[in-house]
């Protein structure tokens, strides 16, 4: 599957909260208390609701647009009158890297720049190695 797929989810406004429901995906609907707060949990549900119909092996849907969407989506009859936004809701794939604020003692952080040009793939490798390591070690302590 292509990293980059996209997906129409209509967002209620005008209310205390703001639903969101995807086309694509019957069933899969969210809810924030403002309209970014809505957005932040449509890109979660999404790729929570994938990940779960591929552990399921079930097909993930091509994107609709927004004509097929209006035209053939069974609920259109219900939010064509209703006040709404429409957005696209980029999957974001688990693994897709993320920019996250990390604290780190500076003395630390000037011995990790002594030794390479790249604080993020370092600190990747070093975590993904410490980790590694550690669920060696659970496997054997289980055993």
């Amino acid at each position: 599957m292509k990293n980059n797929k996209q997906y129409f989810a209509l967002v209620t406004l005008g209310n205390d909260t703001f639903d969101v429901v995807f086309p694509d995906f019957d069933g899969l609907v969210t809810q924030g208390d403002t309209y970014e707060d809505a957005i932040r949990k449509a890109h979660e549900a999404l790729a929570f609701h994938i990940e779960g119909m591929r552990e399921d092996g079930l097909d993930i849907p091509t994107p609709s647009s927004l004509a097929d969407i209006k035209n053939n989506w069974w609920g259109w009859g219900d939010w064509k009158d209703t006040e709404y936004a429409i957005t696209v809701i980029s999957l974001i794939p688990s693994s897709f890297p993320r920019k996250y604020t990390l604290v780190m003692d500076s003395q630390l952080m000037a011995r990790i720049d002594r030794v390479t040009k790249n604080r993020s793939s370092f600190i990747n490798r070093a975590v993904i190695q410490y980790l590694d390591k550690d669920s060696q070690s659970n496997k054997l302590l289980q055993a």
